[in-house]
């Protein structure tokens, strides 16, 4: 029995110093650092142990107790993207205006539900479907209803933005992005902020994420964007927050590949 039992160290043979040097450099990089680069810069025997260690951190930067978030007064913003490759008609060059389908991956990509609290936290989730019903079931959970929300225009915040104490919406399809009324400025700018970062990160830095593995990704970059240094953190203060959620977390190679 040691200290590392029932905790994400747990039977692993890599000196604490070196998981400390990863949660440092895991939690002071903004889009992310790839398992690659840690096994370089760690000096690891072999990438797989670059990649295990780095899910393992991920675990541990998950927020179990996190609550809702905005508030009477506070404004939320929300938002969806999608994540991973898809099979996209192109049109080619060859074959004049005739359409093929560029096979690269699944047929769908994996939606993905953001909301913010203005000037406060972010909570992310890989939802099944990007439906209303979906969507609803994310905000009522995670948001005061006392809240007002800003969204786009996307029908699937229509009906659910009633039970909210204001819901204000953005025509992007107007290209609309701001709009200034005497009470306050509307925008969604913020989560679509968060996205361009997450995506910038999966995209350049990790390049693919399977659906499996899809919502430890999205708890690390939550992780990193709610202790970001605007609200006064540093990379100290990560690291320590970091060590703070490895208890209870034990994660075994067999059980990360279902999640």
């Amino acid at each position: 029995f040691t200290v590392t039992v029932g905790t994400v160290f747990e039977r692993s043979k890599i000196p604490l110093s070196k998981w400390w040097l990863a949660m440092h450099l895991m939690g002071s990089s903004k889009k992310g650092m790839s398992a690659h680069q840690l096994w370089r810069m760690l000096g690891f025997g072999s990438y797989r142990t670059a990649w295990f260690m780095a899910h393992r951190i991920r675990e541990a930067m998950k927020d179990m107790g996190a609550g809702p978030i905005g508030g009477e007064g506070k404004i939320v913003e929300a938002d969806e993207t999608y994540i991973g490759r898809t099979s996209t008609p192109r049109v080619s060059k060859q074959r004049g205006t005739r359409p093929y389908i560029k096979r690269k991956g699944p047929q769908s990509k994996n939606p993905v539900v953001a909301l913010v609290e203005r000037g406060g936290e972010v909570r992310m989730f890989h939802v099944e479907n990007a439906t209303a019903s979906d969507v609803r079931d994310v905000l009522v959970r995670n948001v005061d209803r006392k809240s007002a929300l800003h969204t786009d225009e996307s029908r699937l915040y229509t009906e659910t933005g009633k039970e909210f104490a204001d819901h204000r919406t953005v025509r992007h399809s107007t290209k609309e992005y701001v709009r200034y009324e005497a009470d306050g400025v509307i925008h969604s700018n913020t989560v679509e902020n968060v996205f361009s970062v997450f995506k910038r990160g999966m995209t350049g830095v990790y390049q693919h994420c399977s659906e499996a593995h899809l919502h430890r990704y999205l708890s690390e970059f939550e992780f990193r964007y709610n202790r970001r240094t605007a609200l006064g953190w540093n990379d100290t203060d990560r690291v320590a927050d970091i060590a703070k959620g490895i208890e209870g977390k034990r994660l075994t190679y067999r059980r990360i590949g279902y999640a």
